[in-house]
């Protein structure tokens, strides 16, 4: 006898309480998925946009989602919407580790039907450009500088700005950062990656130490070097090292522009 099991049994409803619910007594609402996906580029943050080609909206520029159907969870349906409409490989888009963000649920954010929408966000190195021709409700897919990304459908500017703060936290714990910079990498590159996602200027010996401190962040390449653009002697190269979360956390400045 396992009682856990008969316990589980007994809560469990029978075909009686199934055959009583009736799924008409609530007004039917639709579930969406919209996806923030931010790449760095050019020393700038960009985020993955698509123009809308039908209405509401038609022409706005939007982030990335679509309808969830019926027998699918949210993150398939991001999945498979990322891909629908930007064109990137499916393959590529099935690697993506996309981090759920929040549910956006006000009655009056879709002028069609009431409509809850479950976002994501990613950011991520190394990305393709999309395929210029979009599919499903997209014209066209592009990356576009987070500085540009105004006047957005819907309330996807309020979406994008939520996981700006979002990309910028896991830069506090995590080592993404030197996914963006070269196999070998001064610490000069390292912070200006910092400082575009956070937009905001660090002060150079404060941010060298705190990196120098963390174990596993960073490992010096010995002898090897790189001229910068000042006068003074070559700057030391650094590779990623073998952690991947920080400890301590590499906490962004409280004072100064903030995403």
């Amino acid at each position: 006898m396992n009682p856990p099991a008969a316990a589980d049994d007994a809560a469990r409803p029978g075909p009686e309480a199934a055959a009583s619910y009736d799924p008409h007594a609530f007004e039917p609402f639709a579930v969406t998925v919209d996806l923030a996906v931010f790449t760095v580029r050019g020393g700038a943050l960009h985020v993955l946009l698509i123009r809308r080609g039908r209405d509401p909206y038609a022409g706005a520029w939007a982030l990335p989602g679509g309808f969830v159907l019926p027998r699918e969870s949210a993150e398939t349906a991001a999945l498979r919407e990322l891909a629908e409409e930007t064109g990137l490989a499916p393959e590529l888009v099935g690697a993506l580790h996309l981090e759920q963000l929040r549910t956006y649920s006000e009655p009056d954010r879709d002028p069609r039907m009431r409509v809850v929408s479950v976002a994501f966000t990613a950011l991520v190195p190394d990305l393709p450009e999309p395929a210029e021709d979009g599919g499903g409700d997209a014209d066209r897919a592009r990356w576009v500088p987070v500085a540009r990304a105004s006047g957005l459908a819907f309330d996807h500017g309020r979406i994008l700005a939520d996981a700006r703060l979002r990309v910028g936290a896991k830069l506090e714990y995590t080592c993404l950062a030197t996914a963006f910079c070269p196999p070998e990498f001064t610490l000069g590159e390292l912070q200006a990656v910092y400082e575009t996602v956070w937009d905001t200027g660090l002060d150079r010996p404060n941010f060298r130490r705190k990196v120098l401190a963390t174990p596993g962040f960073v490992q010096a390449v010995p002898g090897a070097a790189r001229l910068t653009g000042g006068r003074g002697k070559p700057a030391a190269l650094y590779r990623a090292g073998p952690a991947t979360a920080l400890h301590p956390p590499l906490l962004r400045p409280t004072e100064g522009p903030t995403p």
